[in-house]
C-alpha cells in the first residue's frame, strides 16, 4: 500500500487515477509520497519515508528543492498543464491594456444613478473618445521563454495578427519543435525589449532569472512599452518597474502578481493570481501529477523532475516482480562500480540498467534476476555516497 498526502485541494480527476493499492488524503504520517498545490512545504514535511513531491502546478518556489534533494527526494512539477489557461490570460492582459476597457467600464457603472437611458447613451457617446484604444493587430510581442506557455503565447499572437519576438537561451528540443516559424528568435534580450510594443515574461524563478528585468533592462525598452508578467513576481524588480512608469519609458505593467508598490496606479493593471485558476488547467495538473508519482513509485521512472535527472527503463520481460532497484547516489566517480560489485558478490546477475545524473544527483534502476537480501541490499546503502536504496 502507498500513501500519499495530499495539501490543498487537489482536483478529483487527478485523485481518481490512484488504485485501491494507494492511500491518499490529508494527514497522512509516514507517507511516500506529497501531491501539493499552493501550500508552501517545509523541511519537516519529509518523514524518513518520503520519496517524492508532486506540485500540481509550474513553479515549486513553495517546495524546498535544495533540502529534500539532498535527502533523495525527487520533486516534481506539471509544466504545460495549465499553458492554456495562462495563454489565455495572457490575451485578456494584452487587450485590456491596449484598449480602455476597465476605465470605461468603471465609468459606466459610476452612472448608475442616471434613470434616463437615452441621456445616458448620449453622455456616453460624447464621452468615449477618452476609452479610445489600439489594436494589437500588426503590434510587436517579445516572448522572454518559450516554453510550453511560451510558445502557446506565441501561436496565438501570430492568429492575431502579431509579430512576435522570442528570447530563451535554454530552448530545448522540444520547445523548439513546438515553436511557430514565424516567430522571429533574438539572441539579445535588451535588442528584444528594443524592438517590442508588449513583452511577456514565461519564465522559471532561477537565480539567473530573479530580478532578471531591473533598471537596466527596463532602460533598454522600446519607450511606450507595455509588460506582462505573468511569471512570477520576483522576475522583476519592482522599483525598477514604478521608476519606469514614472519616466514613461513603460506605458503600462501587467501582472498577475499584486504588489503594494503598483496597487492604485491606472498604468498597472492587477489580477489575483488567477493564471492557472481554471477548472481544466486544476483537472489537468492534478491529473499529470498523479501519472508521474505512480510511475515513480511503481518503477523508478521520472519524467518533469525540477532536481533529478529524466529517466525510463522499460521492465524486462524475464525480470521477476520486484526485482527493480532505484538508487539515488551522489554524483561521484565509482559509484555504479561499488553497487555492481555488491551484486556480483551476491551472485544476482543483471538483466538490465540505467544510470543517469544531474547536478550533483545520479539516479540508478537496475533490474536484477533475484531479489536482494536485506543483508546485500544494507550493503550497498552503506556505500560512502549512497544516499536512498529502494526495491520496486
Amino acid at each position: 500500500m502507498y500513501k500519499i498526502q495530499t495539501f490543498n485541494q487537489i482536483s478529483s480527476k487527478g485523485l481518481v487515477r490512484f488504485p485501491s493499492t494507494y492511500e491518499v488524503g490529508p494527514g497522512l504520517s509516514d507517507s511516500d509520497a506529497i501531491l501539493v498545490r499552493s501550500h508552501k512545504l517545509q523541511d519537516s514535511d519529509a518523514n524518513a519515508n518520503l520519496k517524492a513531491v508532486a506540485r500540481a502546478g509550474a513553479g515549486v518556489n513553495n517546495v524546498p528543492v535544495a533540502s529534500y534533494t539532498e535527502k533523495g527526494i525527487v520533486v516534481f512539477n506539471t509544466p504545460g498543464a495549465n499553458a492554456n489557461a495562462v495563454k489565455e490570460l495572457v490575451l485578456c492582459g494584452l487587450l485590456l491594456s491596449s484598449r480602455g476597457i476597465l476605465p470605461g467600464m468603471a465609468y459606466v457603472n459610476s452612472l448608475h444613478e442616471m434613470q434616463d437611458n437615452a441621456a445616458m447613451s448620449k453622455l456616453l457617446e460624447a464621452e468615449k473618445i477618452r476609452f479610445k484604444g489600439t489594436e494589437i493587430a500588426g503590434k510587436t510581442l517579445g516572448i522572454i521563454g518559450l516554453g510550453a506557455i511560451g510558445s502557446l503565447v506565441a501561436e496565438m499572437a501570430i492568429s492575431l495578427g502579431m509579430k512576435v519576438l522570442g528570447y530563451d537561451p535554454a530552448l530545448s528540443v522540444d520547445a523548439a519543435w513546438r515553436l511557430p516559424n514565424q516567430v522571429r528568435k533574438i539572441e539579445n534580450i535588451t535588442a528584444l525589449l528594443a524592438n517590442s510594443d508588449f513583452v511577456s515574461l514565461h519564465l522559471p524563478v532561477l537565480e539567473a532569472t530573479r530580478n532578471l528585468i531591473d533598471a537596466n533592462m527596463v532602460a533598454a525598452m522600446k519607450p511606450g512599452l507595455c509588460l506582462l508578467n505573468f511569471s512570477r513576481d520576483e522576475i522583476v524588480n519592482n522599483e525598477a518597474i514604478v521608476n519606469g512608469l514614472n519616466n514613461k519609458q513603460l506605458r503600462m505593467y501587467v501582472s498577475d502578481f499584486p504588489c503594494a508598490e503598483f496597487i492604485g496606479r491606472d498604468d498597472v493593471i492587477l489580477m489575483p493570481h488567477i493564471g492557472a485558476s481554471t477548472d481544466e488547467a486544476e483537472d489537468n495538473c492534478a491529473v499529470m501529477a498523479a501519472d508521474q508519482l505512480m510511475d515513480f513509485l511503481e518503477n523508478g521512472n521520472i519524467k518533469n523532475s525540477v532536481n533529478f535527472p529524466a529517466i525510463s527503463l522499460d521492465r524486462a520481460p524475464n525480470a521477476k516482480k520486484g526485482t527493480r532497484l532505484a538508487i539515488i547516489n551522489k554524483n561521484v566517480p565509482g559509484m555504479l562500480g561499488q553497487i555492481l560489485s555488491v551484486l556480483a558478490e551476491q551472485k544476482i546477475n543483471v538483466i538490465d540498467m540505467i544510470n543517469k545524473s544531474r547536478n550533483e544527483i545520479a539516479y540508478n534502476l537496475i533490474d536484477v534476476e533475484s531479489c536482494p537480501s536485506d543483508a546485500a541490499l544494507a550493503q550497498i546503502a552503506a556505500i560512502q555516497d549512497v544516499i536512498k536504496v529502494t526495491v520496486l
